[in-house]
C-alpha cells in the first residue's frame, strides 16, 4: 500500500539528507519534489497547498537551519506534518457500555464493500469481547442481505434480516426488539447504497438516522477511486452527517490521496482500513503508523501486534531461546515460513519493516522462494534439519532431486539459512520482546 508515494518522498529525501546544513535551496527542492509526490498521489490540490506552504515555513526557521543535524529535524517536520493531515491520533468508536444498545449506521454506494465492511467491524467488536449483531437494511441491491447473512455465520454473528422487507426504518425496528431479546449491545446497520448519490438514497438514510439514533455514523469508501472517494464523504456528510470513515483496498492503494486529504477536506477522521479480502484483514486507522510507512520509516508496532494474533507466546519465548544459543535449526525456520503467511500477505508484512517497503517483490518471495524453501526443508532428513552442516555434496543432489530444484537452489538456501541465524542472534540480544523478535523474521533469508 502507497507504494507510489513512499518511493516519491523517499526520493525527495535525498535532497536533505545527509547534508551537514541546509540551505533554501535544498528545502525548495526537497518540498518541490513532495509536491509533485503528493499532486501524482491525487491528493486534493486546496491541500497539497496547505502541506506545502506550512512545510517550507517551518523548515526555513532559523532552529531548523542552526540544527545539529539539519536533515533529521527536517524528516520530524515532515512526518509531524503527514500525522497532522492523516488525523494526528487514532479515534475510537464513541459506543455506549455493555448494558445499553449501541447503533453504528455503515453508510456508502455499492461497490464500496459496505457490507463486507460491515462484518469485518462485527468480527473485531466480537473479538473485544462485545456482543455485536448485523442488520440488513440494504433492501436494494439484489443478493445484500443473502451475502450479510453468508458473512455473518461465517464470523458467528447473528444477523437479523427480513426477506422481501421494503423498509428499512420498519426493519431497524424489529430487528431493536431482537437485540433487546438477545442481550446484544451493538448493532452493525448495513445500509441502502446505490451506484451513484441520489436524491432517493439520501431521503431514506435521513429518515433511518432519525429512527435508528446511530451513535456512530461511518461512511464505507473505496480508497482506490481517490480523490472521488473525499468528494463522496464531503457529501455524504453534508447530507447525512458523518463520525467517521471506512477505507476500503487500502492494501491495493499505492497513491494514498484519498487517506491525506479525507480529514482536512471534511473534518471527519479515517477510523478503519480494509486491508485485504478476508474478514481479519480489517484493521485500526493508526496516522503515526501511516506517516512512518510513507516515510519508508516502517511500522513495527503493527507487525508486532499482527504477530501477536497468530504466534504462540511460549513458542516464540523458546525460539528467542534457540536464536540467542544459536540452535535456529531448519526444522525451525519451516515453523516459522508457516506463521509468517499467517499474518497476511508478505507484501503487507515487508512493508512495515524500516526501509524495506518496495523492495521486495511479493511474488519473488511468497509464490516462489518461500514455496521452494518449504519444498527443499521437506525433502530433508530429519538429521539434516537439524544440523544443515552436515549437508554435503551427495545430499544436496538428493535434497534437489526431491524437491525438485537444482543444486545450486539448495546451496542458496543453507546460505541464506546461515547468514539468518547470524542475524536472528543479534536481533536477540537487543529484543526483550520474543513475539517482536518473531514478527521481525519476515526479513531475514534474503
Amino acid at each position: 500500500m502507497l507504494e507510489n508515494l513512499t518511493g516519491k518522498v523517499q526520493d525527495a529525501l535525498k535532497f536533505i539528507g545527509g547534508k551537514s546544513s541546509i540551505s533554501e535551496k535544498n528545502i525548495a527542492d526537497a518540498v518541490e519534489s513532495i509536491k509533485i509526490a503528493l499532486l501524482e498521489a491525487d491528493v486534493n490540490l486546496r491541500v497539497v497547498r496547505r502541506f506545502v506552504n506550512s512545510t517550507i515555513e517551518e523548515a526555513q526557521g532559523a532552529k531548523v537551519l542552526r540544527a545539529i543535524d539539519p536533515g533529521q529535524q527536517f524528516i520530524k517536520i515532515l512526518n509531524d506534518k503527514l500525522v497532522s493531515y492523516l488525523g494526528d491520533d487514532k479515534q475510537d468508536l464513541q459506543l455506549k457500555g455493555p448494558d445499553t444498545i449501541s447503533v453504528i449506521l455503515l453508510l456508502g454506494l455499492q461497490g464500496s464493500g459496505k457490507t463486507t465492511s460491515s462484518a469485518k467491524l462485527a468480527a473485531m467488536l466480537k473479538k473485544e469481547g462485545r456482543k455485536p449483531m448485523l442488520v440488513a437494511c440494504d433492501l436494494v441491491r439484489p443478493a445484500a442481505v443473502e451475502q450479510l447473512a453468508v458473512l455473518g455465520e461465517q464470523i458467528d454473528v447473528p444477523v437479523y434480516r427480513e426477506n422481501g422487507a421494503k423498509n428499512s426504518e420498519a426493519v431497524f425496528k424489529n430487528s431493536l426488539v431482537f437485540a433487546q431479546k438477545n442481550m446484544i449491545d451493538t448493532m452493525i446497520i448495513d445500509t441502502t447504497g446505490r451506484m451513484q448519490i441520489d436524491e432517493s438514497m439520501m431521503v431514506e438514510l435521513e429518515r433511518l438516522k432519525k429512527t435508528a439514533n446511530p451513535d456512530e455514523l461511518l461512511l464505507v469508501a473505496d480508497s482506490m477511486t481517490g480523490q472521488s472517494a473525499v468528494d463522496i464523504a464531503k457529501t455524504f456528510d453534508e447530507k447525512i452527517g458523518l463520525t467517521g470513515v471506512i477505507l476500503t483496498k487500502f492494501d491495493s492503494d499505492a497513491r494514498g490521496g484519498a487517506a491525506l486529504s479525507l480529514k482536512t477536506v471534511t473534518g471527519k477522521p479515517l477510523k478503519f482500513i480494509g486491508t485485504g479480502e478476508k474478514i481479519e484483514n480489517f484493521e485500526v486507522f493508526h496516522p503515526k503508523r501511516i506517516a512512518s510507512r510513507i516515510l519508508g520509516m516502517g511500522d513495527i508496532v503493527s507487525l508486532v501486534e499482527k504477530a501477536q494474533e497468530v504466534i504462540d507466546k511460549q513458542e516464540a519465548v523458546k525460539l528467542q531461546e534457540k536464536m540467542a544459543k544459536e540452535n535456529f535449526t531448519l526444522e525451525d525456520y519451516l515453523s516459522q515460513l508457516k506463521a509468517v503467511k499467517k499474518m497476511g500477505s508478505l507484501s503487507s508484512v515487508i512493508e512495515m519493516l524500516p526501509g524495506m517497503s518496495g523492495q521486495i517483490n511479493e511474488d519473488d518471495i511468497e509464490k516462489a522462494e518461500f514455496k521452494q524453501h518449504e519444498a527443499i526443508i521437506l525433502s530433508m532428513t530429519r538429521k539434516e534439519r537439524a544440523n544443515y552442516m552436515i549437508i554435503g555434496p551427495s545430499r544436496r543432489t538428493r535434497i534437489a532431486r526431491g524437491s525438485g530444484t537444482s543444486v545450486a537452489e539448495v546451496g542458496r538456501l543453507l546460505k541464506k539459512f546461515e547468514k539468518m541465524r547470524t542475524m536472528l542472534k543479534k536481533m536477540s540480544k537487543i529484543s526483550k520482546n520474543p513475539v517482536a523478535a518473531q514478527a521481525m523474521f519476515s526479513q531475514f533469508g534474503k
